[in-house]
């Protein structure tokens, strides 16, 4: 054999041996060092898990009325495992199915295809959960039709018929309260992506808190599901039972809302509204807040317009859906939407004040007007009270005190050539008091606000400049086609606001001292600011939820009152708003409402707000509050979009919560009056039986039937 030829058979060897070596290799890294991971895959491969959602918890009253409950419904099932296994797949038992539910043979088989496989209809309608679980065909199913198809096992093998447990809305006094309860909704896939991989898991079936209550304790009102593990052979047939873990329902939400009065808030709010519309103002939208001043806790919060919480049970429809959007009723005014203060913005600028060194108790001059520039600031309806003490300006809301002090804080602080940084004392002012940041209240999707300010007008200039500058050298040709003269103004004010719109000019000031301009608010910071300045100076974090129960009765978790902070406003100065804010309603622009009512027994501090909007044809009328004044316990706050003044709009539906509050008939004040039972706010969470039924109050109080938190241990 030739030397060349060794030298092949040589490198032939070596190559035999590098492979060989490298099956061996690759057969010890997979049997060996990955053994335990693949052994475990093959299990799973003859394991497969069925999930029964656990029964939902349910929200109560602060007295345990339920405000979110569940309701037994009857639903019929079918096992298509089964189905598979009869004759042309099951076909004549689904026909005979449709034929006794009275429905279309079709719309079950729809409900029976797989989400994604050919010919399926999206969800809801079509199937998105294991294959091994019954698929839900129809709910609501009378009890007569259900029996004989259990009955009739022979004709409906794979058919079944069991009680399930669906939200239903008691409505204790019809109270609406929807968005502060929220609603359910289909779990999503970024929910199922982003969660870890428990036996408690988000499955594609479940359904989860969508807004509210509902989605804030999604986590505390789901329960755990129960888990049914099946092993299956290589065909994919069940060949027994491994493991079955029963679910466990979800725990009860108590809240701080009293049902009975979130009633009479609504009805109130509704009755302002309507008052605005008789007075030929819009009267668009509304809200109004009732806040315990020493705990945060909320008793009532209601926005206008609203809407039923049962349509989302079962599914919203399109049409549904869009009426909706149209009626812009699915966000809350009360802690969503964001408005003008107005005038009740007065009680920050007064704090401002204080914080600055003005002489709180000193003499201002009130004239009608103001000029500064070429530009003229009035008193709501030109009034001129001539010079008059700070207490009074804010009895009669004279603008044009607020205008001087705001007008020699600008100029201190060094008027049109200040820094971004220069000292800004309203809305200092403002931020203590929380303003322009959320307050924390534990519901989602809650608006900012904000505060008019030196910082804020440039950010929004860097923020605009560069398409101001566009539009102010294109000269709006679209809009000049039409209207020349309004291409002009806007061109005009364009090309201002690209040269100098960074900078705070008096005007700005001004504006905002009267909670103008820039400045918007939610009317449940608002609520909180009074409420601050009730107590004292310490601003709570707004809560719904006041603690968590078992359905067996164990109180789980109670929620504290939560203080944010102490707000940077002296004693003094918070003293002296405490004693100039019940002459607003004795002897200024909160009187007329007021007339008649016992303000000897419960005196009322409160301040008016006519908050003018750009493009809008009247003002927004606010009315903030706080009761007793000697001795607080609620702030009550309410506004109405194009609803003309506080005073003449909303003060009247404040007073009538007031009544609510404090059993007030006539000049006669009895707390065993009062919609509260005793007359005040629990400090207990109530009692929930160990079967998991509330215990509310009885008779005049009760607002529902003892019912039963239905599904609890079904």
């Amino acid at each position: 054999m030739s030397e060349r030829s060794n030298l092949r058979l040589l490198v032939l060897a070596v190559l035999v041996l590098s492979l060989l070596g490298t099956l061996v290799a690759r057969a010890y890294y997979l049997q060996v060092m990955e053994g335990a991971e693949y052994r475990a895959a093959a299990e799973n491969n003859t394991v497969r898990e069925v999930a029964e959602p656990a029964v939902r918890g349910i929200v109560l009253d602060q007295a345990g009325r339920p405000l979110v409950a569940n309701r037994t419904t009857v639903v019929v099932t079918v096992d298509r495992q089964v189905l598979d296994q009869q004759p042309n797949d099951g076909a004549a038992v689904i026909t005979r199915l449709a034929r006794i539910l009275d429905t279309p043979r079709e719309s079950i088989a729809d409900r029976l295809k797989t989400c994604g496989s050919e010919g399926a209809k999206p969800p809801p309608v079509c199937w998105n959960g294991s294959t091994y679980q019954p698929v839900p065909v129809a709910s609501d199913v009378d009890t007569q039709i259900a029996l004989s198809i259990m009955e009739r096992r022979r004709e409906f093998p794979g058919i079944s018929a069991k009680l399930e447990a669906v939200r239903e809305y008691p409505a204790p006094f019809n109270a609406n309260a929807a968005h502060m309860l929220g609603y359910l909704g289909p779990v999503t896939e970024e929910q199922l992506e982003a969660q870890g991989d428990g036996d408690d898991r988000l499955r594609r079936t479940d359904v989860v808190g969508r807004t509210g209550l509902e989605s804030q304790y999604d986590d505390v009102l789901r329960g755990k599901p129960g888990i049914t593990t099946l092993a299956v052979d290589t065909a994919g047939r069940v060949t027994g039972t491994l493991e079955e873990r029963d679910p466990t329902p979800g725990n009860y939400v108590v809240t701080s809302i009293d049902s009975r009065l979130q009633s009479v808030v609504e009805q109130q709010l509704l009755a302002a509204i309507r008052r605005a519309q008789e007075q030929d103002y819009a009267g668009k939208s509304g809200a109004a807040v009732v806040v315990e001043v020493d705990t945060g806790r909320i008793l009532a919060m209601a926005s206008y317009p609203t809407y039923d919480p049962s349509i989302w049970i079962g599914g919203v429809t399109k049409k549904q859906f869009k009426q909706l959007i149209d009626d812009e009723s699915l966000s809350s005014n009360a802690y969503q939407g964001q408005f003008a203060p107005g005038s009740t913005f007065k009680a920050v600028s007064t704090a401002a004040a204080g914080n600055d060194n003005f002489d709180l108790y000193g003499i201002y001059p009130c004239p009608s007007r103001m000029k500064i520039g070429t530009q003229v600031f009035r008193n709501y309806e030109s009034n001129a009270y001539g010079p008059i003490s700070l207490t009074r300006a804010l009895e009669v809301s004279c603008n044009t005190v607020f205008y001087e002090i705001a007008r020699r804080m600008w100029q201190e602080a060094g008027g049109p050539d200040a820094e971004v940084t220069a000292p800004d004392p309203v809305a200092e002012s403002a931020r203590t008091f929380g303003l322009g940041s959320r307050t924390g209240l534990d519901l989602p999707g809650e608006a900012s606000g904000r505060v008019a300010s030196r910082e804020f007008k440039y950010d929004n200039w860097e923020a605009k400049k560069d398409t101001w500058c566009r539009n102010a050298e294109e000269g709006y040709p679209e809009t000049r086609k039409t209207d020349p003269k309004l291409a002009d103004y806007f061109t005009a004010l364009d090309r201002e606001n690209c040269t100098d719109g960074y900078q705070w000019r008096a005007g700005d000031a001004l504006n905002a001292v009267i909670g103008q301009g820039d400045t918007t608010v939610t009317p449940l910071q608002m609520a909180m600011v009074y409420a601050t300045i009730a107590n004292g100076g310490t601003l709570y974090q707004p809560q719904v939820a006041k603690g968590i129960v078992s359905p067996t009765g164990d109180v789980v978790e109670v929620f504290d009152p939560v203080v944010t902070r102490r707000v940077d406003v002296s004693k003094k100065t918070l003293r002296f708003l405490r004693n100039s804010l019940p002459g607003v309603t004795t002897d200024g622009s909160g009187k007329t409402p007021f007339l008649g009512f016992p303000l000897g027994k419960i005196p009322v501090a409160s301040k008016t707000g006519s908050a003018q909007v750009t493009g809008e044809k009247a003002s927004t009328s606010w009315f903030a509050s706080y009761a007793p004044a000697n001795d607080p316990k609620y702030a009550v706050v309410m506004m109405v979009t194009e609803g003309g003044t506080g005073s003449k709009t909303s003060g009247p539906s404040v007073r009538k919560i007031y009544e609510a509050l404090f059993g007030v008939k006539g000049q006669t004040v009895n707390p065993r009056d009062s919609v509260l039972v005793g007359g005040s706010p629990q400090d207990a969470l109530p009692t929930v039986r160990p079967d998991g039924t509330p215990v509310s109050p009885k008779g005049r109080g009760s607002g529902v039937a003892d019912i039963r938190a239905a599904g609890s241990s079904s």
